[in-house]
């Protein structure tokens, strides 16, 4: 493990690249309104503090589009990796095809096969003719490096296991947080699956650090820019990502809510100047029970009515 910036880094799974362990989640960039130098600004902030990965996807809205103007001159400054949402092989090609042209790169390191959970998706990205094979094909071709997989829900965890059965992805990603790490079954499948990409050095990549729940109301509705309430407190913050830092086998992705960037960025650079190049200890579990009771923090699924997002 190395530090740049205070920000410390470690090898992504197989790829050999050292990404930071804290990830930009660039559905930060979900609306163009949000401001284009805005969005170049916060890309060039993020590389002077040690980011050096991005995790974008086609259904990102104007996402790619964004990224597009500050990777003309920054590609090399970054591990780019892009989702596609098709399970036909075509469709993901093309979905492929055109994030590419969005972005204006001739490739991206890692390409995702996008919250595969469902069991007739699962089964027809992986068969002939599916995502699978196309995205297989695109890296022949060298538009891709890598190939991962991604998905929400108390399910992925078991459904990337058999992800990992039926095809060698390079990647999985999913959600982890002080509220999930209750949820038991969950987190038993979450160990299961941790040991095995360990086995195989797939890399691990989790969402959803900083949820506090669902909306539960509509309050500040139009200005939402993440689909659940994140925490807003810097302690809380800081608590709930160092609950997942703890673990050295994983990478942390940020919020889509950009707004709370600084926190983030500063949180982590703190955890890691305390660690001094050690392992991130995990928080105090009585103040996390405090952090969830003060802020009413909820799981966001239940693997019932609270499955999908």
């Amino acid at each position: 493990m190395t530090t740049s910036n205070a920000m410390h880094t470690m090898t992504f799974g197989r790829t050999g690249h050292e990404s930071s362990r804290v990830i930009f989640g660039a559905a930060a960039f979900f609306r163009q309104d949000y401001g284009q130098e805005w969005a170049e600004a916060l890309l060039d902030t993020l590389v002077a503090r040690g980011i050096n990965h991005i995790d974008t996807a086609a259904s990102y809205g104007d996402s790619e589009d964004m990224l597009k103007p500050w990777l003309a001159t920054n590609r090399s400054k970054v591990f780019l990796a892009t989702k596609t949402g098709e399970r036909n092989g075509a469709a993901a090609r093309a979905e492929l095809e055109r994030s590419l042209e969005r972005m204006g790169v001739d490739s991206v390191d890692l390409i995702q096969l996008h919250n595969l959970v469902e069991e007739d998706e699962w089964q027809q990205a992986h068969a002939p003719g599916g995502a699978v094979e196309a995205m297989v094909a695109a890296r022949d071709e060298g538009l891709v490096r890598f190939i991962g997989v991604t998905g929400h829900g108390l399910r992925i965890a078991n459904m990337h296991q058999r992800s990992l059965d039926a095809f060698d992805y390079d990647s999985v990603l999913l959600p982890w947080n002080t509220t999930l790490a209750r949820e038991v079954s969950y987190a038993e499948d979450v160990h299961e699956l941790l040991a095995t990409c360990g086995e195989r050095n797939v890399a691990v990549q989790t969402i959803k650090a900083i949820a506090r729940r669902r909306w539960t109301n509509a309050e500040n509705m139009r200005d939402r820019r993440s689909w659940y309430e994140p925490l807003t407190d810097p302690a809380r913050i800081e608590r709930a990502m160092q609950a997942v830092l703890a673990n050295p086998q994983v990478f942390l992705n940020t919020s889509s809510d950009a707004r709370l960037m600084e926190e983030m960025l500063s949180a982590a650079e703190r955890l890691f100047a305390a660690a001094n190049g050690a392992a991130i200890d995990a928080p105090d579990p009585s103040l996390v029970d405090a952090d969830i009771a003060a802020e009413e923090m909820a799981p966001l699924f239940d693997g019932k009515e609270l499955e999908l997002i």
